[in-house]
């Protein structure tokens, strides 16, 4: 399972952070350059991306190891 999580937060962490530039119009040459929508939904992927890998890779005390 943390296999698994740790993929998709990584994914959706680079994916997130392409489509942040491009929004951000930093990172040219597709239709989503310069536009908002993109930078708002790469910020929202790079969150979930962020928030996946810590729920995925936090250590609880008194737990056992997967």
């Amino acid at each position: 399972m943390k296999v698994a999580g740790g993929i998709i937060g990584g994914l959706l962490i680079l994916t997130g952070g392409v489509w942040t530039l491009q929004g951000a119009n930093v990172l040219p040459g597709s239709f989503m350059t310069g536009s908002t929508l993109w930078l708002v939904i790469g910020l929202i992927c790079l969150a979930g991306g962020i928030a996946l890998l810590f729920v995925t890779f936090r250590r609880r005390a008194g737990s056992q190891p997967d």
